[in-house]
């Protein structure tokens, strides 16, 4: 049996500002743009891992959440506490420039773990943490 990541969800909350974020600032290509009930979800991912996708969805993609869910979620979402994607670069110093020049919200500058890899931080334009991960060389 072989189990493989396909899809992996990260909840936004103005699209159009996610595309721009993940498409024009990170290179993520867009594959899909659906709309279903007054949401909407829009798949993105690298063209060099075409069967790997990120998933772009509404903070509470539930028709049937409660407002009480609905507040608690955007609460959450503005606050920056949800989890987000760490990815994988072969440059991780040259990844913070092209983020952080193209207005990126830097959490953390270039820096060498002691896990053994170098990694930088920023915010998405949801909030969402993202994380850019090189493998230190030893």
């Amino acid at each position: 049996m072989d189990i493989r990541l396909s899809q992996s969800f990260i909840a936004v909350d103005d699209h159009d500002k996610a595309i721009s974020f993940y498409r024009d600032v990170l290179g993520l290509e867009v594959r899909n743009d659906v709309g279903f009930e007054g949401m909407r979800w829009v798949t993105v991912g690298a063209p060099s891992q075409p069967d790997v996708s990120i998933v772009l969805e509404p903070p509470l993609a539930d028709p049937n959440a409660s407002p009480d869910d609905r507040r608690a979620m955007a609460e959450l979402m503005a606050k920056g506490l949800l989890r987000g994607v760490i990815f994988a670069t072969d440059d991780c110093d040259a990844t913070f420039e092209r983020i952080s020049g193209a207005g990126g919200e830097v959490l953390q500058e270039p820096m060498d773990q002691p896990y053994g890899v170098r990694d930088c931080a920023f915010r998405d334009p949801a909030g969402n943490l993202l994380r850019f991960n090189q493998p230190l060389r030893g």
